[in-house]
């Protein structure tokens, strides 16, 4: 049945209608459809939505380390509001990916911002403050490897304040010294993850170089890095 034929609206054009998958016009009619059937349809992507939620909150939890019921709070409440978003917006949907594909990003999208604001509201971080003296705890340097450890920080110290941008240095605070999770600080700049790892990435590349020319470290990259 195309789109154009239920209650969504315009929907996917015929053609496009022809290509889709079986799975994603099932989700599609029984989303346009009325009654019972559609109240089905909102209950099971429901279910399926929190399943993604879940695994996308534990996937980003390593700094918020939630668990048990604020864990599964989060996971319920970006579920619900990605629903209600797919179920005002099903009627642009144009069949250029699967419909579950469509719809994973709006639950994606809602924990990332679920994730952000439990943050803020349970930590009291500044984005301006630096916590320099915990960067070796951070890194996992035992006691007696700390004495090695002053000149280098001291000098990526002196090569954040020389050579990155303000909004790199910003970014490096926040995360590298601070702990900040990229989806809280994305929200807190409104900005997106893609555009902070950029600009990460970018200020980390000035970074070695600087320490790379007094010695420091080598100026070879490694794998990981």
């Amino acid at each position: 049945m195309p789109a154009a034929e239920t209650t969504c609206g315009e929907g996917p054009s015929v053609e496009a209608w022809r290509r889709l998958d079986s799975e994603s016009r099932e989700w599609l009619d029984g989303l346009c459809s009325a009654g019972s059937r559609r109240d089905d349809t909102l209950a099971r992507l429901h279910r399926l939505l929190v399943r993604v939620a879940r695994s996308e909150v534990g996937r980003r939890n390593s700094t918020l380390r939630l668990a048990g019921p604020e864990l599964d709070d989060i996971a319920h409440q970006a579920a619900a509001d990605a629903l209600m978003a797919i179920d005002a917006k099903v009627h642009g949907f144009r069949g250029e990916s699967r419909f579950t594909t469509w719809a994973y990003k709006f639950v994606i999208f809602e924990v990332s911002t679920k994730i952000g604001r439990h943050f803020w509201r349970r930590n009291g971080v500044s984005l301006d403050q630096e916590e320099w003296d915990r960067l070796p705890d951070r890194v996992g340097l035992q006691p007696h490897e700390r004495a090695e450890w002053n000149d280098l920080v001291a000098a990526l110290r002196r090569a954040v304040d020389e050579d990155l941008t303000d909004h790199q240095r910003r970014l490096f605070v926040a995360i590298i010294l601070n702990g900040v999770p990229v989806d809280a600080l994305a929200m807190e700049l409104d900005t997106s993850r893609n555009a902070i790892y950029k600009a990460l990435f970018d200020g980390r590349r000035k970074l070695r170089a600087n320490l790379a020319a007094d010695g420091y470290i080598s100026d070879t990259p490694s794998r990981a890095s």
